[in-house]
């Protein structure tokens, strides 16, 4: 059970193992950037008042096999992704499908509504509802503040930044004010993070200190779909020449469930519960950009989130802080450079609890451009800092031409002890063809 616990403990943080370079959202922050569009397209929209209709989308292959002991199939899925987007005036209508295949994950093959929302944007009102992706903090591939849309780890970190995040049905409201941003969210029925449970994917969790049989039931606990346990919250961001500023709060749930374990009366079996609480985030975050530098902050307490007990045991509730630094270094010549390092501190640790008092999680990433921006190479790194394990994925992408990239990488994992343990024979190669269109 000790790995299934740290397994959770430290899967909380993570946001997606391809990490893409943030440079755009750091030297121009995302409030800034949306700020922005949303003024742009109030002007157009007033300007055209005809409906006007955008399609794009992608099709894209992807397949990895393992490469320590047997070499099997780790994943294999095919995608096409379709985005419409219809807009009349100030008012506008997106949507998002996904037709996929997986090879391995049968359930995971069938059509997904990715997206789907309205919109009006006027003035300094920006309204939206429906389901949407919501993303606040400035983390580079680390979740602090940015606990709105919950996490998909069906495949673990093999997946894109894209795939990873879950939508939420939302209404979400924001009113600007000269370098003022006011955001207000609420989610009538929450949504909550997946983790996969099949033994025939092996990316699912197991308790591997024990021998006997179990079951794992992780969604009959989550909260009943009712008004009373709805979410909501803000995020205020001040956006001035040299220093982004936000500060945020959420009454929400932990997204990720708290695991207890109890063995059955005739102790011959194990039966793993997900049990999910109410919680409070209250955070802030900033980007300070200098010379060729972007500094980044960001912190949060959680307040009496669920902490995993020992087998047998209540679970109790704790006051958790979270604390992130991070750099990021563009020297020129398309080289990017940044690293990371988030602490996570519990205050008040109840004896029964199995989580550490004191965690560190870090991350490093590389990249650099090479034949005119058509071949892209980079190299990401998650060091857990506690218990001295790594997951670092190399990868390498060529544009053949504006529609069609290749990708090939390598994904490493090393560890003795601590989440990344459990899958020290799940290093692999994998490749990617993608058609965007």
């Amino acid at each position: 059970m000790k790995r299934l616990r740290l397994w959770i403990l430290l899967l909380v943080p993570l946001l997606s193992a391809r990490a893409r370079a943030q440079t755009d959202t750091l030297l121009q922050t995302t409030a800034d950037m949306e700020r922005q569009a949303i003024e742009r397209e109030a002007s157009d929209a007033s300007d055209d008042p005809s409906l006007q209709v955008r399609v794009k989308g992608f099709l894209d292959t992807y397949h990895a096999v393992r490469t320590e002991g047997k070499a099997d199939w780790m994943a294999s899925r095919t995608r096409a992704r379709g985005e419409v987007t219809l807009e009349k005036g100030p008012a506008s209508l997106f949507l998002s499908l996904n037709a996929t295949y997986n090879a391995l994950l049968n359930d995971r093959t069938g059509l997904e509504l990715r997206e789907a929302y309205l919109s009006y944007a006027k003035g300094n009102v920006d309204l939206r509802v429906g389901r949407q992706i919501i993303v606040w903090g400035v983390a580079d591939a680390l979740c602090i503040t940015d606990c709105v849309s919950p996490m998909d780890y069906t495949e673990f970190l093999a997946q894109d930044y894209d795939d990873i995040r879950i939508p939420v049905n939302a209404l979400r409201v924001r009113y600007t004010w000269r370098s003022l941003t006011l955001e207000a969210v609420c989610i009538p029925v929450g949504a909550f993070g997946i983790l996969p449970t099949d033994p025939h994917n092996p990316w699912a969790l197991r308790p591997t200190a024990t021998s006997l049989p179990y079951t794992i039931d992780l969604e009959s606990g989550r909260p009943a779909k009712r008004l009373a346990n709805m979410e909501f919250g803000g995020r205020l961001t001040l956006n001035l020449s040299g220093l982004d500023l936000s500060l945020s709060g959420l009454r929400t749930w932990n997204k990720m469930p708290v695991v207890a374990a109890h063995i059955a009366d005739d102790g011959r079996s194990l039966r793993v519960d997900g049990l999910y609480r109410r919680m409070t985030m209250i955070g802030a975050d900033c980007a300070l950009p200098i010379g060729r530098f972007v500094l980044r902050g960001e912190t949060a307490c959680y307040f009496d989130e669920p902490q995993e007990a020992t087998v047998d045991m209540d679970v109790l509730r704790s006051n958790v802080l979270h604390a992130l630094i991070g750099i990021d270094w563009f020297p020129g010549h398309d080289w990017n450079v940044s690293a990371q390092y988030a602490h996570r501190h519990l205050t008040g640790r109840p004896d029964n609890a199995t989580v550490y008092r004191n965690t560190g999680l870090a991350t490093a990433r590389i990249g650099k451009e090479l034949l005119r921006n058509t071949l892209k190479l980079s190299t990401f790194a998650y060091i857990d800092v506690t218990n001295g394990g790594v997951f670092n994925r190399f990868s390498a992408a060529y544009a053949l031409n504006d529609q069609i990239e290749l990708t090939a990488g390598y994904d490493f994992f090393h560890a003795d002890k601590g989440k990344f343990a459990a899958y020290g024979k799940n290093s692999e190669a994998w490749v990617k063809l993608k058609y965007s269109f």
